[in-house]
This record gives structure tokens, sequence and C-alpha cells, in this order.
């Protein structure tokens, strides 16, 4: 009996060891992802294809819902096996952060939400204002209505926080997209004008903005206007200091998504320009970091030499 007592109390042991291990792995991941985010629980409609969401769609500081995101992304208009029409949960968090300071509790009607790189052209051909390097293609952006608040009011408490796209057009509309702080109105647009030929505005971003040493980022380009796209396979991982130029800590060559076979592979569209990907130091420092990459064999002569990724943070423990 007393053997019995003492294996079924050794066997209690182990499975609570194997909890605690558990349990510490997954805390070790469990950490805020986004320097703008909600309370991980958000009411939408898509006002096209009648789909809804009413829940909670991240389970924990940093751990996201996935039979949450895939009804998020079909509302969106996005197709679960298209990785291109992903959407970004950025988006999502930044959308949940508006609606939890603007109006707590309001419902969020999606009006456009991801377009294929082919439907958002037909937009332009047939006049609407949609631009040429749009957002929207990336599952970044979309037009929005918070229910009982003005799309104005939306548009300017977005523009005082220095954070994100945003444009009114003095209707029910409002665009949201976590591009580069910036705004617009029907006047200033920039729709119809060569503001992103030849990949003026091309751009680089992280998956998240909270890394923790030894974690794999995700990077894509954004807003290519023009193919093919030269990109030197070696990026460069910069500190941002308190005062003065950042700092250089190493040089990288990432996977990419296509074969990479030469110092200058060239892309020749959206989808081969995502899914890049290298995994952070383990025995990096806390502190503000960006990334750096270069173009090569430029075809296009208003194209940046080379750009940054938005500031980013790595955080220990």
């Amino acid at each position: 009996m007393k053997r019995i007592q003492l294996v079924g109390i050794v066997s209690l042991l182990i499975l609570g060891l194997v909890a605690m291990v558990t349990a510490s792995s997954e805390n070790i991941t469990d950490v805020s992802r986004y320097f703008y985010n909600g309370d991980g629980k958000i009411k939408l409609f898509s006002e096209k294809n009648g789909i809804s969401f009413n829940g909670q769609y991240r389970k924990g500081k940093g751990i996201y819902d996935d039979k949450s995101l895939i009804t998020i992304r079909r509302l969106f208009g996005g197709q679960n096996d298209k990785p291109l029409s992903a959407i970004s949960l950025r988006l999502i968090e930044f959308l949940d952060y508006l609606e939890d300071n603007i109006h707590s509790g309001a419902r969020i009607t999606i009006v456009s939400g991801w377009r294929s790189p082919r439907y958002n052209t037909d937009l332009r051909n047939k006049g609407r204002l949609a631009a040429k390097a749009s957002l929207h293609q990336y599952g970044m952006a979309a037009d929005i209505k918070i229910q009982g608040t003005s799309s104005r009011h939306v548009w300017n408490t977005v523009k005082k926080l220095g954070f994100g796209g945003t444009g009114y057009y003095k209707g029910e509309l409002v665009h949201i997209d976590v591009g580069p702080a910036r705004s617009w109105d029907e006047k200033t647009s920039g729709v119809g004008t060569d503001i992103s030929t030849q990949n003026k505005l091309i751009g680089l971003v992280t998956d998240y903005d909270i890394y923790l040493p030894g974690e794999m980022i995700d990077l894509r380009f954004i807003r290519m206007t023009a193919f093919p796209i030269g990109v030197i396979p070696e990026f460069v991982l910069e500190k941002v200091e308190n005062n003065g130029p950042s700092k250089e800590i190493t040089r990288f060559k990432p996977s990419f998504a296509v074969a990479v076979k030469s110092q200058c592979p060239q892309f020749s569209d959206i989808g081969q320009m995502m899914g890049i990907r290298w995994k952070l130091p383990s025995d990096i420092l806390p502190g503000r970091y960006k990334i750096r990459t270069s173009f090569c064999q430029r075809l296009w002569e208003d194209m940046p030499t080379e750009i940054y990724t938005p500031e980013f943070a790595i955080i220990h423990r």
C-alpha cells in the first residue's frame, strides 16, 4: 500500500514539474508585442461579406488565438490559403487600441480590408481613391466606421498619436493603417500623382514591435510599385543610441521566401518580398533597434538606395 502511495506521489510530482516547465515556457513568449495594443477583445463586422467577430483574439499579453485570427482574416477579405492576404496583427491591435480609447465596446465596421494587387489596380482604373502603393495590399490597412463615433474624431485622434496613417474624406469612413505616421484628406491624398512611382515609398517592416533575445524576426517589404527590385541579401542590425547616430551591431543574411542564388537577387512581386526571416542573437542587449537594407542594380532612379525598418525594442525577462 505504501509503495502504491509512493508511486502515486512521485507521479504527481513529475506531472507538477512538467506543468511548471510548460507554464514557464509559455511565460517566456507571453510578452506584449506592440507599442499600441488593446485589451485583446474586439467587436468587428464586415460590410462587404457580412462576417462578424465579437470576442477575444488574444489569450495573454502576446499569445494569440489562432481560431479567432482565422475568422478575422476572412472578415477582412483574406483567404487562409493565401499568405499574401494575412492581416497584420499590428493593425488588429491598433484598431483595438482605438476602440478602447475612443469608444470602449463599440463595434468597428470594416468597409474595405485586404485588397489583392489586381483588385486595387481595378479600383484605380475606375477612378476610385486607391493609392498605387496602398497598404490594403499588405493587410496593413482598413477603411472603417466606429460605432457611435464620427470618423473625423477618429482621424484627429490618430493624427495626435503620431502613429500610423489616417485618411478622411469627409464622409462616414476613415482610413487607418499601420504604416509610417502621416495624414491626409481628399485634397491631399496624393492619389493620381507620382508620389509613389518607381518605388519612392518602398519600406521594410518587422512583424512585431517588441522581441526577446534569440527570437525569430519576420520582415517584409511594403509599398512597392515597380518590379523587378534587386536587394543586397546582407542586412544590418543597428542599435539606436539616445544621443548621436545609431551603432552597427551585426551584419546578417536572412532566409528569403524564394531561393537566393546571387549577390543581387531580383524580386518580381509582392509575395516574393515577404517571409524574410532571421533569428536574433541570444546575447543581444536590451534597447531600441532598427534594420537597414540596401538595393542593387537599381532600375528605378527615384527609388532610395537604402531603407530602415521602424524602430523595435529588445527586452529581457
